[in-house]
């Protein structure tokens, strides 16, 4: 009897390492094909210094799509620490530079876009970096339907949804319905959660770009939370293609790898999040300068 459970238990113990080893294999293919071809991408591994990235939300939907970049996001990681500075920048925020137009933050990629592709992501890099004062080593575009794959992969996310949520149009296939309350979300619910602004339905309420900022902190540190339990680091593989699928970015497949291993097992309250607020006087959030140093500030201290 006590022969036949230690052959049970070596019989699990290779089973788990058969799937650990493939699991490890499907990660890396993944990474392979997320990966940029980049030259000299070992010259500054994310592992040893400190880095920022600049991480949009891009509107490409078939029905309206207009390249407009929704999510903004500007975060500082810093290895040694293990912590991160996080940047959101409210869509509609004036952005007001020399040697640039003076417009709304969520135009500008896709005016670079419209202009010259193969220019547009170093173009909105230089843009948010001259605005936060920082440099932007890497960017990441994800589109709707790629980020509602992505929180499918990882088994939804269980959020805190505010209030009553409802809007639709039928111009763009826009369908947005959540009642307030702990939900679990699915990829598309994730989506509706963060996108929404302004209700159409009968007893659902307003919001404005500083409740989506809060929203889009919960449901990184929802996603968090979600890729540190057991559930999360089984689908990993799934994650990690699902982003190598659907996101476009510059970072070199070394340095994808760097990342996941410095940063998997980051904790919440290490994370800074900065919000910026501003005041409306349409059609622009106007961001008061004393807010925007803060900014530029959290920021610039992970990069010490």
């Amino acid at each position: 009897m006590l022969k036949a459970l230690l052959w049970f238990i070596v019989l699990i113990v290779l089973a788990v390492l058969v799937y650990v080893g493939y699991l490890a294999y499907k990660v890396n293919e993944a990474i392979e094909d997320a990966g940029a071809d980049v030259p000299n991408a070992a010259a500054k591994p994310v592992n040893a210094k400190p880095v920022t990235m600049l991480l949009l939300g891009v509107d490409t939907r078939p029905k309206g799509g207009s390249l407009n970049t929704d999510v903004i996001l500007v975060a500082s990681l810093n290895p040694e620490r293990k912590s991160a500075a996080v940047v959101s920048i409210p869509r509609d925020t004036q952005i007001k530079l020399s040697g640039y137009s003076v417009g709304k933050a969520n135009a500008y990629y896709a005016a670079f876009r419209n202009a010259n592709e193969s220019t547009a992501d170093a173009k909105t890099k230089a843009l948010f970096g001259k605005y936060l004062n920082v440099p932007i080593d890497y960017i990441v575009r994800i589109g709707f339907d790629g980020f509602e794959d992505v929180i499918d992969k990882l088994g939804g996310l269980t959020l805190d949804v505010d209030m009553n949520m409802c809007y639709r149009d039928r111009a763009d296939g826009t369908s947005i319905d959540l009642s307030a309350g702990t939900h679990h979300l699915t990829g598309k619910e994730t989506l509706d959660f963060i996108r929404y602004r302004k209700g159409n339905c009968k007893n659902a309420s307003d919001s404005d770009d500083i409740a989506r900022n809060v929203r889009q902190e919960q449901v990184i540190n929802a996603a968090l939370g979600k890729l540190k339990s057991l559930e999360g680091l089984l689908k990993l593989g799934q994650v990690v293609e699902s982003v190598g699928k659907h996101a476009e970015s510059d970072i070199p497949a070394a340095q994808i790898r760097n990342l996941i291993g410095t940063y998997m097992g980051i904790d919440r309250d290490k994370i800074n999040y900065v919000h910026l607020q501003g005041e409306w006087h349409s059609p622009y959030i106007i961001i008061r300068p004393d807010e925007l140093k803060q900014a530029q500030a959290a920021l610039q201290e992970q990069l010490k």
